[in-house]
This record gives structure tokens, sequence and C-alpha cells, in this order.
């Protein structure tokens, strides 16, 4: 199977044994560190497929390095955080992680984000776009190309930004909730909490929106989830 590295980065060496035994028997590559420098060190280097990142480590904390593997990198990162961590993994993703595991956790659930998020980051773009494009009144998206503009202008976003707007405006004017959103996203094997979709698209609409507090393209349905509402193009 397998073969793709995964870069695991804890101070814990019996978390660092425990996921590294069920990485290997799925047959991954596994890199390891304990600490952020050379955590950051490998990422760097090893060209890892996935940055496993726990929050609290020695030195250079997991927030720092991230912030820096951000910069150069956009590999795909699940950060390792407590329970009572809340501010530091919104603030992850915030900084452009893409998932997060609460400990204590199971290594079957992590194992499991791990497949899912491969199977999707493997995906052919053809399996995402039908149509290829949609054209709204000051949005055009790209499925085939994955880019946005918006009023002619492109728009950067993540993979998983990208795929959250592809997926609520191909519904345009439904309500999608929070667990449709990560079962189109993420998988419908996903393990982890709803939330991850809310800081996601907070981060869309710093980037969208012209007001992000009054958002007019994905708007907030109280209790259920998002709708897009962008008018469709004149032809």
């Amino acid at each position: 199977m397998a073969g793709e590295t995964i870069l695991v980065i804890d101070d814990e060496q019996n978390i660092l044994d425990l996921i590294g035994a069920y990485l290997r028997r799925e047959g991954y590559r596994v890199l390891t560190a304990q600490d952020g420098v050379n955590g950051l060190k490998l990422a760097q280097s090893g060209r890892p497929d996935i940055v496993i990142l726990d929050v609290m480590l020695p030195g250079m904390d997991g927030i720092d390095v991230l912030r820096e593997l951000r910069r150069t990198s956009s590999t795909y990162v699940i950060m390792l955080s407590a329970r009572s961590e809340e501010t530091d993994r919104i603030v992850g993703l915030t900084l452009g992680a893409d998932d997060y595991v609460t400990k204590p956790f199971s290594p079957r659930e992590l194992v499991a984000r791990v497949k899912a998020a491969l199977r999707r980051l493997s995906a052919p773009a053809s399996t995402i776009a039908a149509p290829a494009a949609l054209e709204f009144r000051r949005l055009r998206i790209d499925a085939g190309r994955r880019q946005v503009w918006k009023d002619n202008q492109p728009v950067e976003l993540t993979e998983i930004e990208f795929d959250i707007l592809w997926a609520l405006a191909r519904h345009r004017g439904l309500v999608l909730t929070r667990q449709q959103i990560l079962s189109q996203v993420w998988g419908e094997d996903y393990y982890g909490e709803e939330r991850v979709v809310d800081v996601h698209i907070g981060k869309i609409r710093r980037k969208l929106e012209d007001d992000p507090d009054q958002p007019s393209f994905i708007v907030t349905v109280r209790g259920v989830g998002y709708r897009f509402e962008e008018q469709e193009r004149e032809l």
C-alpha cells in the first residue's frame, strides 16, 4: 500500500513509539522528532506527505513550527492538542493547520484521519469538478484549475478552503450542515469535531468578504450550518 511519508513531532517518546507503530503497520514511512527545531528541519527536508504536530513542544512550540512551515509549504498538518488547549487549536487552524486531534486520542482514529487525508489529497480533480467551473455575479470558481476570482482578481485559498467553498457553491441556496461539509471535504469516515468547519469558514470569509463580520457570500444559518448566497451571473 502506502509508502507515503508521515512526520510525527511530539516530545513524548511513548507517543512517538505508539503512533509510529500504528503507521508503520499500515505501510507508511515514519519520521519523528521530539522538539520543534528538529521537527521543522525534517518537515522542510524530508518532504512528508502529512505532518502530525503536537502543540506543546520544548523550545519552539507547535504553533511557531506551523507558522514557519506555512511560509514555504502547504503540507497537510494534523495538530495534536490537549482538551484544555482550545485557544491553541483555534490559533493553529487559523495559521493553516488542516485538522486537529485532541489528547488523549485513539491511535486507530489518528490512522483513520491520515488515511482519509491521503485519499483526499490523491483524488483526481475530476472527481470534484462537475461542472468544471461555476460563474457568479462577483465570483468565479474553477475546480479544474482550483482557482477563485473575486471581481476578476485572484483569491488565494488553501486546498481545504477551496474544497469547502466548492462544496457550498455547488449547492447554492441550500443549507449544508457542518457534518455534510465534513463528509464532502474530509471524507465520510472523518472522526473529528465539527468546530474545524467554523474555523475554516472564518478564514474563507476573511479572504472573500468585503466585511467578514457581515458576510454576503457564505452566511451562517444558526443551529444548522452554512449557505452560499452569491447570485449566478446572467448570460
